[in-house]
């Protein structure tokens, strides 16, 4: 029996350092995997810098009751590697809303900027303005804004710093001549708060919108999803009832737009804007989620969501 008993302890015991030593091989395998794997070619995402940081080419400029493309007092400039809405040049704010579009619209992408306040608010700005500024997506060219428009229809991922006196959330959301659904309801309200954090005005924050066509846009702000709509389309009356689309400085293009109430958001323009408080970007880039999704071809990437198989290469 104690034979017995020994010979069995072996064997546990042999078994047991066995497994030890396959475990340690296991996690020997994978750390040696992990070092020395590298990710397979044509995998890897490639982020177009849509800010060059030099200049502003590639960009159009529309500034309210001014033409396209002209700079009015020199509102937009990049200095020192950062694109500045600057409002130096001015004497006071007189309605002068002006937006800094690119040149190419999208569908399907990711854009990411970084971005701060600094300076005071120009006087003669609005209220509401005071520390606000935004990124719209799906946004109508800048060519086609009327001469008195104020704002292009678009949906705007909205930026808000706090001070001592108020604490607000940034990444939110505006709705200039759209609507949106959440929860399966359309949400009739201008604005939506978003759930982020309080940021001061001189803090640089990363804000990055996900647009997956007309299907669903989430806000990320320091790297935290902080709000998710769906369904955009054009609607809602511009602004509100006191500010609708007669009065938004649309001109003749006022019935055009009222009639495409209703009608998706499938794809638009990206445009930085100015609304009397400075502001600074140091980077804008856009992944592109649309293009090759044949794995035959040479430009294939696995990250693409929506097929554009036209812009297929092969060897």
């Amino acid at each position: 029996m104690g034979h017995t008993r020994f010979f069995i302890t072996f064997i546990l015991l042999n078994q047991a350092i066995m497994k030890r030593h396959v475990i340690f091989y296991f996690i020997c395998s994978i750390t040696i995997f992990s070092c020395t794997s590298t990710a397979k070619p044509g995998t890897a995402e490639e982020w177009i810098q849509l800010f060059n940081k030099k200049d502003l080419a590639g960009w159009d400029i529309k500034i309210a009751k001014h033409e396209l493309n002209e700079n009015f007092n020199n509102n937009f400039y990049v200095k020192d590697s950062i694109l500045k809405v600057d409002y130096s040049g001015f004497q006071k704010f007189d309605g002068e809303f002006g937006h800094l579009y690119y040149k190419a619209p999208f569908s399907y992408y990711k854009v990411r900027v970084e971005y701060r306040f600094n300076g005071k608010q120009l006087q003669g700005g609005p209220d509401y303005a005071y520390l606000n500024s935004g990124i719209m997506v799906h946004s109508q060219s800048a060519a086609s804004v009327g001469k008195d428009q104020a704002f292009p229809v678009s949906l705007e991922m909205q930026f808000l710093a706090s001070d001592e006196n108020q604490k607000r959330a940034t990444g939110n959301l505006c709705t200039p001549g759209t609507e949106v659904s959440m929860n399966g309801k359309l949400v009739l309200d201008h604005c939506i708060n978003s759930s982020s954090a309080n940021y001061p005005a001189d803090k640089w924050i990363s804000a990055e919108a996900i647009v997956l066509g007309d299907s669903v846009i989430h806000h990320i702000i320091q790297g935290d999803t902080v709000l998710t709509y769906q369904k955009p389309q054009i609607g809602g009356g511009f602004v509100n009832k006191d500010f609708g689309w007669a009065i938004g400085g649309f001109g003749a293009d006022t019935l055009q737009w009222i009639q495409k109430q209703g009608t998706s958001l499938k794809s638009g323009f990206i445009a930085l804007q100015a609304e009397s408080h400075p502001l600074e970007f140091r980077k804008v880039e856009l992944l592109n989620l649309e293009g090759c999704m044949d794995k035959n071809a040479v430009n294939y990437k696995p990250y693409y969501l929506k097929p554009d198989n036209s812009t297929c290469r092969y060897k």
